[in-house]
């Protein structure tokens, strides 16, 4: 089996997607409007509700929501089999992701930038919104915490990264400066991957590491601290000033690295090695359902999408019709990074024959950004000759670019629940912008170092759970929006039916880890598990409740 064939495959099925399903949806269902003034121009304050162009907001939108997650749920999941992986990132962004993204935004778009959680409150009711913030506050702990310590990771393994990941920041500062004054946005893009390619390449001929020990902590665990650091100061910045362009960039710099990793399999060709149904799995392997539904997640569809659709993005949309392009559009983009993925780490780039492919894939989890990095950089090096080293450093700093964008836009969110918690109490002095921004972080640290001790590693021990609870997260996204559709009386089965789907997935994982952690004596994840359980159950029984007394009322109405 060629790997040109999955490519084409997913290229057909993203480009249907695109020009056939999210035009019906946009217009049919969502019924946009460019009459509609956006909450960026109503709401303007130069801070968070920034009108702008589509371009730049599809490139915040898509680098926030990336992340690592699209590379890591795919390079594992592809131990049950390359065919189930394929299947479900490309249906999955078809139905699923850009529905889910897409109308998350239109939806807040719709009143006045709201998050979904505080969305949930005039769409369901006053209950929903507490339990459905409960759910978003764990999402976005586990993964700020988490991707700290991938950054650091990425960092202390290849110090080559440091100095592009670092100078990208400087880079995107000067850049929103110009934006800002108008400057020619073509330019500005040039500009920003020149800048950018040359930084990696200068940092794959000058790695930089920080000392192996400092003020008692690992080179890791200083790491941590300084992003943590790092991110609290952009969450703070206007949108204009760092975060858009800083996103922006890295958007660009996603395309490059697409076009050289699709390039590369047309002109390569190579063959896929792995198993298209994986029937030498170890004994203590997860049943495929509901796991494979859970574990690839960004790239099919995620909870966390929602999150930034609803908290950062919807500020920004200059237009009501940019919403297609910058969600459904978003998920593609997702979409085709999941699928490339696959091919990076089910090819002869990764293995040269089954077997030596599993040895790499001795056990669920053994690939991932390694695998990535390492099929990805030999198959970049097969079709284009650039030298693996340059080719592994592009990747890695992709990687970590994607991570440090979804952390600053992460501590942003965090710090709108924290506000939005404020509101909701009338407690003032969590209300203040840095107040919140501190405990944010504060939350984040304290699970970090706490639960992980001098490695700061603490996130890790939550993020087994990240999975179900993110799914959960979407589903609950879904099904606000189906309500909201319901009330409008417009067709809500696009909505639905992709809710029922993976609510139905996402729970019964839920519940297979908490037999599991019950099992383990893990008593931390069973009671952020069964928590995240009935606040779903809850927010579900509250849904049913509001399309019932509306049925009811739309019956005796006539």
């Amino acid at each position: 089996m060629q790997s040109i064939a999955i490519v084409l495959f997913g290229i057909v099925g993203m480009l249907f997607g695109w020009f056939v399903y999210s035009k019906f949806i946009a217009s049919k269902i969502f019924q946009m409007d460019d009459s509609i003034i956006t909450p960026a121009h109503r709401l303007k304050d130069g801070v968070d509700f920034v009108p702008t162009n589509k371009l730049v907001l599809w490139g915040h939108h898509f680098t926030s929501v990336a992340g690592a997650a699209p590379i890591v749920g795919p390079a594992i999941a592809v131990y049950w089999g390359w065919v189930p992986a394929v299947l479900w990132v490309v249906f999955g962004t078809i139905f699923f992701a850009g529905v889910h993204d897409m109308g998350a935004l239109w939806a807040s778009s719709r009143h006045q930038g709201k998050s979904m959680g505080a969305l949930s409150e005039s769409v369901i009711g006053k209950r929903t919104r507490s339990l459905f913030m409960i759910v978003v506050f764990l999402v976005l702990l586990m993964v700020n915490a988490v991707f700290g310590v991938v950054i650091a990771n990425s960092f202390v393994s290849q110090p080559t990264a440091v100095l592009p990941a670092w100078a990208a920041i400087v880079f995107a500062l000067i850049i929103g400066q110009l934006l800002h004054r108008n400057f020619n946005i073509i330019m500005l893009c040039l500009f920003g991957v020149v800048a950018l390619y040359l930084s990696v390449y200068a940092g794959s001929a000058m790695p930089l590491a920080l000392p192996s020990e400092m003020f008692g902590l690992s080179d890791k665990a200083n790491w941590i601290i300084i992003l943590f650091i790092y991110a609290a100061i952009a969450s703070l910045l206007p949108v204009w000033v760092l975060l858009q362009p800083r996103d922006f960039i890295n958007g660009v710099q996603l395309l490059v690295g697409l076009l050289l990793l699709y390039g590369a399999v047309f002109m390569f060709m190579p063959d896929i090695t792995a198993p298209a149904f994986n029937t030498q799995m170890a004994l203590d392997t997860p049943s495929i359902i509901p796991l494979l539904f859970v574990t690839i997640a960004c790239g099919a569809v995620s909870g966390f999408h929602g999150i930034v659709s609803s908290g950062t993005s919807s500020k920004q949309l200059n237009k009501d019709t940019d919403a297609r392009f910058v969600g459904y559009l978003g998920a593609v983009g997702e979409g085709c990074l999941a699928l490339i993925t696959i091919v990076a780490v089910s090819g002869v780039t990764l293995a040269l024959s089954p077997a030596e492919w599993h040895e790499v894939y001795s056990h669920l989890g053994a690939g991932s950004v390694g695998a990535f990095i390492t099929g990805g950089s030999n198959l970049i090096q097969a079709g284009w000759g650039i030298p693996k080293e340059l080719a592994s450093t592009l990747l890695a700093v992709m990687v970590v670019l994607f991570a440090g964008t979804t952390m600053d836009s992460g501590v942003r969110l965090q710090r709108y629940i924290i506000q939005e918690w404020g509101d909701i109490y009338d407690i003032k002095w969590i209300k203040n912008g840095v107040v919140a921004t501190l405990l944010a972080v504060a939350c984040c640290l304290l699970l970090a170092f706490g639960a992980g001790g001098s490695s700061g590693s603490g996130g890790m021990i939550i993020w087994p759970l990240f999975g179900s609870t993110n799914q959960i997260l979407a589903s609950l996204t879904l099904l606000v929006l189906s309500v909201m559709l319901i009330k409008m009386g417009k067709p809500a089965k696009y909505t639905l039916i992709p809710m029922v789907f993976v609510l139905t997935m996402a729970f019964f994982a839920g519940l297979l880890k908490l037999a599991e952690y019950y099992q383990q004596g893990n008593w931390l994840l069973v009671i952020i598990d069964a928590i995240v359980l009935i606040v779903c159950v809850l927010v579900m029984l509250e849904a049913w409740s509001v399309i019932a007394k509306y049925k009811q009322a739309k019956k005796q109405n006539g």
